[in-house]
């Protein structure tokens, strides 16, 4: 499945983990200002905020995992198997298929609060890309530097929440997961003091005893758990390359290896995960199999054409060999 958090430390840093037991070959690309994006309700946008993120690009089209655009403004899209319900299209002007969301938000909205004025009212419908790429069941996590919007299609429309927490992760839904998190109100990253009895005392026997209970599994609920944990319990050095290191650790605390978690015979595992600065445009990102980080910057592209820019993944592990 997947995780993304948003945190800002100086600058704002969106990001995620793609966990998955396939690949798409997807790409880091950058979708240009003069991108023509032509919507399933019939809008024509020739004229967008440039973004840059991981796509699978079909057709010339990219299909989004996760961008930020030129605003500072991203957005990720993971798996909500189960719970994410799209309607038949009844009002098309107010429709937008589920794999262009991404670019129908980015394209237009410099904030969240952009964001949830321009969802009111719309509906996520069942629009596939193509015959053979069907839409994908999903809920999507938008964030600028001061705040975060969930995005869920169920049954009974689509919610749009404010989230303060900046974590997200799949199924079940956001409320569950806020809920869930009150039973771990005593995890603490501080040292601890025997609280079982007034009578006699106990004696921690390690370092790190606040933090028993803290889950460690890899379902959707533990991982959420795990990476607000983290993520509100970081503390870094405050220059660029400590502040991305810092965020690629705290994916790392809820990565997939490859083997452990079986489905219809494959395995699921962190394909890459990512990280861009959304203050700078820098998309850096690393792969299952190429631990050194790499960056792509945004404003290093040409931002005023019409054509995509792609950039394959490097997936082949660098090792220095001191001697």
């Amino acid at each position: 499945m997947c995780t993304a958090i948003s945190w800002k430390k100086t600058d704002h840093y969106f990001g995620r983990n793609l966990d998955l037991e396939y690949s798409y070959h997807e790409t880091v690309t950058v979708c240009p200002r003069n991108f023509v994006f032509r919507f399933r309700n019939g809008t024509v946008r020739k004229q967008n905020y440039a973004m840059i993120g991981m796509a699978y690009v079909q057709n010339q089209y990219p299909l989004f995992y996760e961008a930020t655009n030129e605003k500072g403004l991203s957005m990720a899209g993971l798996h909500f198997v189960g719970n994410a319900y799209y309607p038949e299209v009844e009002d098309l002007k107010k429709s937008v298929a589920p794999f262009e969301l991404i670019p129908w938000v980015l394209s237009q909205c410099e904030t969240c609060d952009d964001a949830e004025r321009l969802l009111k009212g719309m509906q996520i419908c069942q629009m596939d890309f193509s015959k053979t790429l069907k839409s994908s069941p999903l809920h999507w996590m938008i964030s600028d530097a001061e705040r975060s919007l969930v995005v869920e299609p169920l049954k009974d429309g689509l919610h749009l929440m404010n989230h303060p927490l900046g974590v997200l992760t799949n199924n079940p839904p956001l409320e569950y997961h806020l809920l869930h998190l009150s039973e771990f109100l005593n995890v603490t990253r501080e040292e601890v003091e025997s609280r079982f009895s007034e009578r006699f005392s106990l004696q921690p026997f390690s370092r790190g005893m606040g933090t028993i209970g803290l889950p460690g599994d890899l379902s959707s609920s533990s991982r959420f758990v795990r990476a607000a944990f983290t993520k509100w319990n970081s503390e870094c050095e405050d220059n660029e390359n400590s502040r991305v290191g810092q965020f690629f650790h705290m994916l790392s605390s809820v990565e997939q290896v490859k083997g452990c978690c079986q489905f219809h015979g494959k395995y699921e595992y962190t394909i890459y995960s990512s990280c861009c600065n959304t203050t700078q445009g820098i998309y850096y990102y690393r792969t299952y199999d190429q631990s050194q980080i790499v960056a792509v910057h945004l404003h290093h592209c040409p931002l005023d054409s019409e054509e995509l820019v792609v950039f394959p993944l490097r997936n082949e592990q660098n090792i220095y060999h001191e001697n």
